[in-house]
C-alpha cells in the first residue's frame, strides 16, 4: 500500500470508530437541591464555567477524557445542541 492509502484507511477507521454521531443520552443527576453542574470550556476545573446545569437536565454526550484522575465527558445540551462544552461524569447517568 502507497502512504496516502495507509493514511486514508486510518483516518476512516477513526472516524467510525470514535463517538457515535449523536451521541448517548445523560442527564444531570446528584447535584443537590442548591447545587448546579458547572458546564466548563475544557475537560477539567481550571476551565472558565460557561454555564450551571440543574438535576435532570439533558445532555448529550459525546465522548470523555480522564485528566488528572477525573472522567470528563464533552456534553452538548439536548435542547440547544449548540451549547456544548465539558462536565464531570461523576454527575450524569452514564449507560
Amino acid at each position: 500500500m502507497t502512504r496516502h492509502t495507509i493514511t486514508a484507511v486510518v483516518a476512516i477507521a477513526l472516524l467510525t470508530g470514535c463517538g457515535t454521531v449523536g451521541g448517548d443520552r445523560s442527564v444531570v443527576e446528584r447535584t443537590g437541591p442548591d447545587e448546579l453542574l458547572k458546564l466548563r470550556a475544557g475537560p477539567g476545573l481550571g476551565f472558565r464555567v460557561i454555564l450551571g446545569l440543574p438535576d435532570g437536565t439533558e445532555l448529550i454526550r459525546r465522548d470523555c477524557v480522564t485528566e488528572i484522575g477525573q472522567l470528563w465527558c464533552r456534553v452538548s445540551l439536548a435542547d440547544a445542541p449548540g451549547i456544548t462544552g465539558f462536565v464531570s461524569a461523576d454527575y450524569i447517568s452514564l449507560p
